[in-house]
């Protein structure tokens, strides 16, 4: 029996990944198994990274809550613990954000929680 391939499937499969490749350094960008090795791992730090993102950004709010906090003479976990005694739906993006462009806003904000 003769043997028999798939060169469509496997030229398509190059091709995807050799698209991924694309503004790889070297032969990452150009050699099959190296640019299927070099796409494999970006992809696993992609996924990784989307997790992580997440994690940053959360810590970057809670700095600049707690700076913004402290001119008022209050930690971040006072104003935290106050926010919720209050009853007041804020999520910690929209109060950094508050604390950083608008502070008129935040200190209204820590007013109503004194």
């Amino acid at each position: 029996m003769p043997r028999s391939t798939n060169a469509v499937a496997a030229k398509a499969r190059k091709k995807r990944v050799l698209k991924l490749a694309k503004g790889y350094f070297g032969r990452r960008k150009n050699v099959w198994t190296v640019a299927k090795n070099a796409v494999e791992r970006g992809l696993q730090y992609a996924y990784r990274d989307r997790k992580v993102k997440k994690r940053t950004f959360r810590a970057l709010w809670i700095q600049r809550i707690n700076a913004a906090a402290r001119i008022y003479n209050l930690s971040y976990s006072q104003l935290i613990y106050k926010i919720q005694q209050n009853n007041i739906e804020i999520n910690r993006k929209v109060l950094a954000d508050l604390a950083m462009n608008h502070p008129k806003a935040f200190e209204n904000i820590i007013k109503r929680v004194s």
